[in-house]
């Protein structure tokens, strides 16, 4: 039978590259000791310094008794970013390119039975120019981040070679109430030197333990061969898998039998259920509509990186629930199976994706690592009834100089995906600068767009004519918003937020403005909040904060849940929620305040300082109390409320001061303003007005990209001497692959007339003067 042993305890580490530690005998006494899951990068991949990339080295001395020789040996790592090459006793295993995904090798020819062994791995998160993601605004943490097992098994067993799958996949050809027709490919590996014969067994368990079917097959199985086996089964009146409504779980039990021998068993959960997007109506699961309110994840934690336990990933899901979504975006790459695994078993419905993001490669144009990523995701996860949608990109159009080479790649990893697995719906996200009309629109089953109104670009407001106008251009389209975000820093505050202040309170008030339009556009198949965490992103320095991305609705160390959690929470989840805004923002100056709640209470009554002053009844969510007076000193602040009879208090406790406190102020100097001047902007010394310039064709211009204008010295210097030396900024690299023109549309009209701004009309065109003059 198969024998699963977890390796993670006791590893030796070094960050010293030197080819001679793949070998049996070297000494290896003066390393690091340490335990897996681990990262180098926990404490400087979040902190805005830079951060070590290069190759690490892990040893390990495994033994396994005489008693197993007879058997086949496989090691198993779930996760390790992102090149890694394993050597047994000095015998390289082979390369795994790709940090996200389960890989395996088989150890068995050099593994030594009844003696010490020895196991290096070399992990390297260098930069690859062919191996994803090549650059995105989160670190890339290095390390054997996931769990490490050995996998002993007869040597006729379920096949642990294919891409890091279970070696059985249960295809779902026909789901509806009545029964759900299920194909089982079944793969099945003999290392043995004679053909045999062995049985193969399916039983189907339900989620109470219950057997509700069972299939076997006779099977030859040549000499050192894999065969593919098919089983066909149906379950009658199935209890499908229906998201948060009830998410029933069925168990397979797959096992190989020969003369009354168990010789490999493989238990694979699965759920049963049928869906369809429709471009007016969205999703509907089992033949019934349901609203994706979706946030999207990253898996790394403050101090520990990606080197997270189970522990970690229920915290995660637990603050998921609470807010009450319905879905969640696993971005940017494959997350832990642990994890798909809760959202299996909670009903959370997923969108799966791979790394191709940002930058494709300038020297591999055929995307072959993109293509094995999505080849490992689809097959890992194929089992999975919480994963409804396969995603192939992610603003893949930022970076990418060979633009056409970069659509074809997109389209064959369509064509990949549904080949892999023709029941489920294919999708991306697009940077927010592809037009309605582009032919990115069409090429997957439904379609997703990164829209950053009223942070990035234009104003909240600007989401409900963009939506309604591409809904109206593509009306056989599925639209959804794929990102969304603010930055949201708890110890800035104010009593009039406004863009890019960094405090709580605007980071709050986007989101009930951007979930107002939302909520009201029933077509959108589903919209994700960026990002339910603050993650690490080690090029970021913004609002005082390095290193990291601050748009969670909780923060990094998950300990503090910011206004805007509770604002969704009240309107998402089905269980009572009430909560005072602005708690953090205790030293106010101004004699009264307004007092704003989140609530889905059916009665929110507030009292200040013990006196009643009003209560509210209705379904609001919003509830603001007006023009609330302050006593000098300290106010304290209660709220009660109602839902279904039973009772919910809240409290806090303003201070009423002379002098604001300025530490509520973020250390930026142009608030209320796009947050996209990442860098150092000339001034000019004089008020020239230039005339609108006529660009010829085979010159350059303000329509090529910052990196192809920076790579030219004459054209560079023009660019330095009218923006700056852009190079110099941490941004840059996810700058470059934008046209100038893009970049200029991302400001507001009062930027493009302050000639000092840095898009200006007048600085546009000084520009464009000086790159025509500029050949090809």
């Amino acid at each position: 039978m198969r024998k699963l042993i977890n390796i993670n305890e006791s590893w030796q580490f070094s960050k010293e590259e030197m080819a001679e530690r793949k070998d049996i005998s070297y000494h290896d006494q003066d390393w690091v000791t340490l335990s897996l899951p681990h990262t180098w990068n926990a404490i400087d991949g979040a902190n805005g310094n830079d951060f070590y990339r290069g190759a690490c080295w892990y040893r390990k001395v495994l033994s396994l008794p005489i008693e197993e020789q007879n058997n086949r040996i496989y090691i198993e790592f779930q996760g390790a970013n992102s090149v890694t090459d394993v050597y047994l006793n000095g015998q390289h295993l082979g390369q795994h390119r790709g940090g996200y995904s389960t890989f395996r090798f088989d150890l068995t020819e050099h593994f030594a039975f009844g003696k010490a062994n020895v196991l290096a791995v070399k992990v390297d998160n260098s930069h690859f120019d062919n191996v994803y993601p090549l650059r995105a605004d989160f670190t890339f943490f290095g390390g054997i981040y996931r769990d490490v097992n050995l996998l002993v098994v007869n040597p006729i067993h379920v096949d642990l070679l294919d891409y890091g799958s279970q070696g059985v996949y249960i295809v779902q050809e026909k789901v509806n109430k009545e029964q759900a027709d299920l194909h089982l490919h079944v793969r099945i590996t003999n290392e043995l030197q004679v053909e045999s014969k062995v049985r193969l067994c399916v039983d189907l368990f339900d989620q109470n333990g219950d057997h509700v079917c069972y299939r076997a097959a006779d099977v030859k199985v040549d000499s050192r061969e894999m065969k593919r086996v098919d089983v066909g089964l149906t379950i009658y009146n199935p209890k499908l898998w229906n998201g948060l409504k009830g998410a029933h779980m069925y168990e397979a039990r797959v096992s190989l039998q020969q003369y009354n021998d168990t010789l490999d068993e493989v238990i694979v959960p699965f759920g049963v259920r049928y869906f369809k997007v429709d471009p007016n109506e969205g999703l509907f699961l089992n033949g019934k509509k349901v609203r994706l309110n979706g946030v999207a994840r990253h898996q790394d934690r403050k101090d520990m990186g990606w080197a997270i336990t189970h522990e970690e990933h229920d915290e995660d899901m637990e603050l998921i629930k609470e807010v009450g979504a319905t879905s969640i975006r696993l971005a940017h790459y494959q997350h832990d199976q642990y994890f798909y695994d809760l959202c299996d078993r909670e009903g959370m419905v997923v969108w799966a994706e791979i790394p191709f993001i940002t930058e494709m490669s300038e020297t591999e144009l055929t995307g072959e690592n993109a293509k094995l990523q999505l080849v490992e995701l689809i097959r890992q996860n194929f089992n999975h009834p919480s994963i409804l949608f396969w995603g192939l990109q992610n603003e893949i159009q930022i970076g990418s100089k060979h633009e056409q080479e970069v659509r074809k790649v997109v389209r064959e990893l369509n064509e990949i995906a549904k080949k892999e697995d023709p029941t489920r719906l294919t999708t991306m996200a697009n940077v927010f600068m592809i037009d309605d009309e582009d032919e990115y629109n069409y090429m997957t089953d439904i379609i997703g767009y990164n829209k950053y109104y009223g942070w990035y670009n234009g104003k909240v407001e600007d989401f409900a004519p963009w939506l309604d106008n591409f809904h109206e251009t593509n009306p056989h389209i599925s639209l959804c918003v794929s990102e969304y975000g603010a930055e949201g820093i708890i110890e800035y505050h104010s009593e009039e937020p406004k863009v890019k202040d960094y405090t709580e309170e605007y980071h709050a008030l986007y989101h009930e403005k951007v979930w107002r339009i939302f909520e009201e556009r029933p077509y959108l198949w589903a919209t994700y909040v960026w990002n339910m965490f603050d993650f690490g992103a080690n090029i970021r320095d913004e609002g005082g904060v390095k290193g990291r991305n601050n748009k969670g609705l909780v923060t990094y160390d998950r300990k503090v849940k910011k206004d805007a959690f509770y604002m969704y929470k009240a309107h998402w989840s089905d269980e009572a929620s009430l909560h005072i805004a602005g708690k953090r923002y205790i030293e106010r100056i101004n004699d009264v305040i307004d007092i704003k709640i989140y609530t889905n209470c059916e009665k929110v009554t507030l009292y200040v300082n013990s006196q009643k002053v009003e209560t509210v009844v209705g379904d609001k969510k919003i509830v603001v109390f007006q023009d609330i007076k302050l006593e000098e000193g300290t106010n304290h602040i209660v709220v009660k409320g109602v839902s279904e009879g039973e009772k919910f208090e809240d409290q806090a406790w303003f201070e009423k001061v002379l002098e604001p406190n300025r530490s509520y102020e973020a250390p930026v100097d142009d608030t209320n303003e796009r947050v996209a001047n990442w860098f150092d902007i000339p001034e000019y010394d004089d008020d020239e007005l230039i005339e609108e310039v006529e660009i010829p064709e085979g010159v350059y211009s303000t329509g090529d990209t910052l990196q192809e204008l920076m790579e030219n010295e004459e054209t560079k210097a023009i660019v330095v001497k009218t923006l700056g030396d852009i190079t110099k900024v941490p941004m840059y690299g996810m700058m470059k692959g934008f046209k100038v023109d893009i970049l200029a549309s991302m400001a507001d009209e009062n930027e493009e007339q302050d000639s000092q701004s840095l898009f200006s009309e007048q600085r546009l065109k000084r520009l464009n003067r000086d790159l025509i003059k500029i050949k090809k």
